[in-house]
């Protein structure tokens, strides 16, 4: 066992043969749009996001299905799974099977197998100190995903953004020579760089303003889309961060907003995407392990 449960990683990690690491994962949720070919899109990549992040190739997936077959057609379950298909299809990942049951609430994901390098893992607890912090993806989804449940509304971003895979800000992270990167999905960003920070015994210096929003995030903000997930986030973390000044409560929530398959937070700069702060060396003198300027 390479990764197992310690840290709170992206997925398991089994040494195989030689260099080679087994990894294992499985995500779903109910939906997060009315669309269900995009829903099937945006558990697949989620999913798929695990492997990525712990810097791996998916090699095959199966389906996890909970589905209301009295409530609603099995012709709706068929978009939803071909949207599954569709992104598992993009990412050269085949697609085999899964499993069904009878659920009041319908549910989707996947269960995925990949396989790495063991010796240039991404792990969330390989940080060092004084290495630049990089996001690949922008943060607010989960903002807009909770306005869309509750207006109707749909954000085309935020569905491209969600459907977008991993892999390419993975690949150009290994190229750099990162060692420690994690995906940012339900526990916001906050949630996320606390556990990357426990587990690597590094502090953060994050820069609030340096982090980019989805198109429409503020104003969900504004308008009081916040989810109970990302209130709950903010509560998780909140003794190990200090707001400098100018720091609003509304500015962290937009950092604790829970992503529906987010980018790739890494320690270390990966060309083309934005940093956002930096690692620093343990905090001491009652410091805060994370800190928002």
């Amino acid at each position: 066992m390479l990764v197992g449960l310690n840290n709170g990683d992206d997925a398991a990690a089994v040494r195989f043969d030689g260099r080679t690491a087994i990894l294992s994962t499985a995500d779903f949720f109910t939906p997060v749009v009315d669309d269900a070919y995009d829903w099937g899109r945006i558990a697949a990549a989620n999913a798929l996001s695990d492997i990525y992040a712990m810097g791996g190739t998916p090699r095959v997936a199966i389906n996890l299905v909970g589905w209301p077959r009295e409530t609603l057609p099995m012709e709706l379950l068929a978009e939803v799974l071909r949207g599954g298909l569709a992104v598992a299809e993009q990412a050269e990942c085949p697609l085999i099977g899964g499993h069904t049951v009878d659920d009041p609430e319908p549910k989707y994901g996947l269960s995925v197998t990949g396989t790495a390098d063991s010796e240039s893992l991404l792990r969330n607890d390989a940080a060092e100190p004084g290495l630049p912090l990089t996001l690949t993806k922008p943060l607010g989804l989960g903002l807009l995903n909770n306005r869309h449940k509750a207006t109707g509304e749909v954000f085309a971003e935020a569905v491209e953004t969600m459907v977008t895979l991993n892999r390419d800000a993975a690949e150009a992270a290994q190229s750099a020579g990162a060692r420690a990167a994690t995906d940012v999905t339900g526990f916001g960003l906050l949630g996320h760089l606390y556990k990357m920070c426990r587990g690597s015994g590094v502090g953060v210096r994050l820069d609030s303003a340096a982090v980019p929003l989805v198109s429409g995030a503020s104003e969900a903000l504004r308008d009081g889309y916040v989810s109970g997930g990302t209130r709950r986030n903010l509560e998780w973390v909140r003794d190990h961060l200090s707001a400098g000044a100018g720091v609003t409560e509304e500015d962290l929530l937009v950092l604790a907003d829970a992503q529906t398959s987010g980018g790739l937070l890494v320690a270390g700069e990966v060309p083309g995407y934005p940093i956002i702060g930096h690692t620093t060396a343990p905090p001491r003198d009652g410091r805060a392990l994370i800190e928002v300027s």
